[in-house]
């Protein structure tokens, strides 16, 4: 039986009269102590946050990230934090809470909106325990408060997270009682859906500044399909409602938890659909933290690196030295990445950065004339590019302060001409995150290659990463999409 954790953000939220479980704080779990190393855990995140960038939220990532089983998962916070997203998932539901609100009496205090909490599946009211244990399958959170309205029927008006220290009475009777329930059953992933349709929408933002597909690789794109049979249609952030129409869904705009990419990501997964970038990809590589623990809790060569919170940020002149590379946790084509060279801009930086996260990375420096990218889909290398550094500047990417940037050059090579260490770090990060279209971003230093980060929506563009394989670039990743496809006509699992 796997070991269990609950984690609470502050030592005086779980109170002595209280049931004795193992019950750690929020700042001890992010710790990187012996806590990080275990494998077999379960943990319970009772923080009294999830908001995004929250230290709840971070219990959660970092949870995954070391390879922990917690709930509620990184997945579910975001499926909670928008009515948008969390119904795409409550239809079935909707249908089961007007079968059973249907036969209760309304009374003048209640006609037309009723209030259920549940506490890990289970709920005070006999005749909703079905209820209760589903939309628990469906968002496996431990303390749920669910609004239903009547509106011609019942169905489900909101569903939030409630925090440990919201729960008093006789629900916090029913919490101890079910939360002792769940850690005495076996883990269980939560169900996947699968639907068998058949056309590629290509979600793309024709007005961005970098993205990461130019005009003419979509055109490239489009072409491809036609020789494959697959009608690509490229869409726009207009076209969410249309999307349960195709097969399909390809972004190829640049992606953001709590931004609409991510929200056609959800749709598409929930549809059943083929789609690159899958929300868990989304999830694993657009942030930077958890990227970092999880290349750490698998050993794979990264910069010295340190997660920082407002407590701890001088570890990093101790850890690592001047000058030290600052991350903020989401960021892109080098954006939200800053330099200190000294203790001075060390505190101007890390000062703005915690206004917008309670957690942000803190690496060495290691200056080298270019990155290396591996394209990776599927779990083999697609091409590989070296990106050089923007003239007199350390970074690929320069950006000036009236939003104009400059790019470093760039040489497509044969996967082939890679060196062996760097092809096989980029095929070890790649796996961690999952079987999708990755570029992996390394550097060569002289103790070997390490790994910057993995991108989920690597920059696919015209005359540069297709320098090499030309049209077969597209045509591969297009062949990708008809093979997922076909298993899933098949009847098998993506």
């Amino acid at each position: 039986m796997a070991e269990h954790l609950l984690l609470v953000e502050q030592p005086e939220d779980w109170l002595p009269e209280f049931p004795r479980f193992p019950v750690v704080t929020a700042r001890d779990y992010l710790a990187d102590g012996e806590l990080a190393a275990k494998h077999d855990l379960r943990v319970i995140n009772l923080c009294r946050s999830n908001r995004y960038l929250s230290v709840g939220y971070y219990c959660s990532l970092l949870a995954e990230a070391r390879g922990h089983k917690v709930i509620p998962s990184v997945r579910t916070i975001q499926e909670l934090s928008s009515r948008e997203i969390y119904s795409l998932e409550t239809e079935e539901l909707d249908a089961l809470a007007q079968r059973l609100l249907a036969r209760r009496k309304a009374t003048a205090l209640m006609p037309t909106a009723y209030e259920l909490t549940i506490c890990f599946g289970q709920c005070s009211v006999k005749s909703l325990q079905p209820l209760a244990r589903q939309i628990f399958e469906t968002f496996r959170c431990p303390i749920l408060r669910i609004e239903f309205r009547k509106q011609g029927s019942w169905r489900i008006g909101a569903i939030t997270a409630l925090p440990l220290v919201a729960v008093t009475g006789d629900v916090q009777t029913m919490l101890f009682t079910a939360l002792t329930g769940y850690l005495s059953q076996r883990w269980r992933q939560p169900r996947t859906r699968l639907a068998y349709r058949y056309d590629l929408a290509m979600l793309h933002d024709p007005n961005e500044k970098m993205p990461p597909s130019d005009a003419k690789a979509l055109a490239k794109f489009v072409k491809a399909g036609k020789t494959l049979g697959v009608n690509v249609e490229l869409i726009q952030r207009k076209d969410y409602g249309r999307l349960a129409e195709y097969d399909a869904l390809f972004i190829r705009e640049t992606t953001h938890i709590g931004h609409h990419t991510f929200k056609f990501a959800k749709k598409a997964d929930s549809e059943g659909m083929v789609v690159i970038d899958d929300p868990d990809s989304i999830m694993r590589c657009t942030n930077k933290v958890y990227l970092a623990e999880l290349l750490a809790a698998h050993r794979i060569p990264r910069p010295k690196t340190l997660i920082l919170r407002r407590e701890n940020f001088m570890d990093a002149e101790a850890k690592i030295g001047y000058p030290i590379v600052l991350k903020i946790p989401e960021g892109s084509f080098s954006r939200g990445v800053f330099k200190a060279e000294n203790r001075t801009g060390l505190t101007q930086i890390v000062t703005q950065l915690f206004k917008q996260s309670d957690l942000i990375l803190a690496q060495e420096y290691l200056y080298t004339t270019f990155d290396w990218r591996i394209g990776i889909l599927n779990g083999k290398p697609l091409y590989a590019c070296k990106y050089l550094m923007s003239a007199n500047h350390w970074q690929v990417v320069k950006h000036d302060s009236d939003g104009s940037y400059q790019e470093g050059d760039s040489e497509t090579l044969d996967v082939a001409q890679v060196p062996i260490a760097v092809l096989k770090t980029a095929l070890r990060a790649a796996d961690l995150i999952g079987n999708g279209l990755y570029g992996v971003d390394l550097k060569e230093t002289a103790n070997g290659p390490v790994v910057i980060e993995v991108n989920d929506n690597p920059s696919l563009d015209s005359g540069i990463e297709d320098q090499v394989l030309g049209d077969q670039l597209y045509t591969h990743i297009i062949s990708e999409f008809v093979a997922r496809l076909e298993r899933l006509r098949g009847g098998k699992c993506r």
